[in-house]
């Protein structure tokens, strides 16, 4: 398979913060990698160096053959790259449908044409019923799929995962896996970043591993659980869960 992201030497720093320090790693189209590590390995920061809403200090961001460094988010949207953020940002007050005809209008203006497409992948995150209700009346996880409806709407060949199983409970988390396993069939390109293990060894092919802003590892999920650097670093409590009377 080809390259769909090939990442060289990223570099970001604020004041004196090295945020990202020489990160360099590459998805191939049709695959799903995770990006894992602890909080302020930089994980979120690559994210944003990646869409274009940080310029790196140094280093390369080549998407489908072209090089991204130094385009405008919404123009590298509209070569193929959409994300989610951590956090969940709806136009509150528009509807669900609403919402999610502003990314199908990037593709096309036609608000007939951008209906349409709002509401195939309304109905494919689950969310079909809901498409009149006002986005600020949504529970946590079907903001969560409204975010990443949005995100489908602009007809991305890859997509960039930000904590989108944050605070959700263990049926939903599994809900979150079960959309992310369709959008994989469907032969899109994933990149995820994720606290929850046992979704991550779900749902991804290949893990790379950061902390303190620096690659520390990356493999298959079977060496990055065996990995004595990753374990120390964030996997400790994941690997060797405490036995009864440990904190």
């Amino acid at each position: 398979m080809a390259d769909a992201l090939i990442i060289r030497g990223l570099s970001k720093r604020f004041g004196g913060l090295r945020a990202v320090q020489d990160v360099s790693f590459s998805v191939k189209e049709n695959e799903t990698v995770a990006l894992i590590g602890p909080n302020g390995a930089g994980k979120t920061t690559s994210f944003h160096l990646i869409t274009g809403f940080h310029r790196p200090d140094s280093g390369s961001v080549m998407a489908y053959g072209r090089e991204i460094v130094g385009l405008k988010p919404h123009d590298i949207c509209a070569h193929g790259l959409a994300r989610t953020f951590q956090v969940a940002k709806p136009f509150g007050a528009m509807t669900v449908l609403a919402n999610v005809m502003t990314g199908a209008f990037l593709r096309d203006k036609n608000a007939t044409v951008a209906r349409e497409k709002a509401r195939e992948v309304i109905e494919f995150v689950g969310l079909a019923a809901k498409e009149n209700t006002p986005a600020k009346d949504l529970t946590t996880i079907d903001q969560r799929r409204l975010e990443m409806a949005r995100a489908l709407a602009t007809q991305p060949r890859l997509l960039l995962l930000d904590e989108v199983m944050a605070g959700l409970n263990p049926s939903e988390i599994d809900q979150a896996v079960g959309l992310i396993g369709k959008l994989s069939q469907r032969g899109l390109t994933i990149v995820i970043v994720e606290h929850v293990m046992r979704a991550i060894m779900a749902v991804a092919r290949h893990i790379v591993v950061l902390d303190h802003g620096q690659k520390i590892a990356e493999g298959s999920p079977k060496e990055i659980v065996e990995n004595p650097e990753v374990v120390r670093a964030y996997l400790g409590s994941y690997v060797h869960p405490p036995t009864a009377g440990e904190s």
